[in-house]
């Protein structure tokens, strides 16, 4: 079995490191960073299977790389079948790459009475696909797996370390509750030892 190669996502890492370094506004990152997750989830072969594996009650949050600097991290979502979020916000930029089978987005809006209700149409996600998300316009949504008997796994980019961000999931009236997600995963992906490029097992 060849070992799965990491270098789709090294090369996506320091592209993103390269954007977030100059500076550019927030509508900037989303629009060049969007181009760089479609490119990386364009490719299948560089995740491991520790980091797509599902959990049979709940959605699973893999960190794989988390910037120093907290300007940016990266996470593979695996959905279970059937399984869903709560509604929730993010508080910080967002970009949502399709990997493998497809999710279910629906930003949701406050009413006048300030209950929360379906904005628009769901946005339906398939393999290669990119959704930004922005805490400057629709930044409460809820999100499922769209196969109710089958994995969906997608890679998610935030402007922070989302694991440790303060942010809410909401009721139906309106009502938050602040969260902290943090992680699924114990351990990182070993994504810097060249030595192992090309190599058999």
């Amino acid at each position: 079995m060849t070992i799965k190669q990491y270098r789709p996502l090294r090369d996506f890492l320091a592209s993103l490191t390269r954007l977030v370094s100059e500076p550019h506004g927030q509508t900037e990152i989303l629009a060049q960073g969007a181009e760089l997750l479609g490119q990386l989830v364009a490719n299948d072969v560089w995740l491991d299977d520790e980091f797509a594996t599902p959990h049979p009650d709940h959605y699973q949050q893999y960190l794989l790389y988390a910037d120093p600097l907290s300007r940016f991290s990266v996470v593979s979502f695996v959905w279970g079948p059937g399984q869903i979020t709560p509604v929730h916000d993010h508080r910080v930029w967002g970009l949502i790459g399709m990997l493998r089978g497809e999710e279910i987005s629906q930003n949701m809006v406050r009413d006048a009475t300030g209950k929360l209700s379906p904005q628009g149409e769901p946005i339906r996600l398939t393999p290669g696909s990119v959704e930004k998300i922005s805490p400057d316009e629709q930044d409460i949504h809820q999100v499922s797996n769209a196969f109710d008997d089958r994995v969906s796994v997608s890679i998610h980019v935030y402007g922070g370390n989302i694991g440790a961000v303060s942010r809410a999931v909401y009721l139906p009236d309106g009502q938050q509750k602040t969260f902290i997600s943090g992680y699924s995963n114990r351990t990182l992906p070993n994504i810097w030892d060249l030595s192992k490029e090309n190599s058999h097992v």
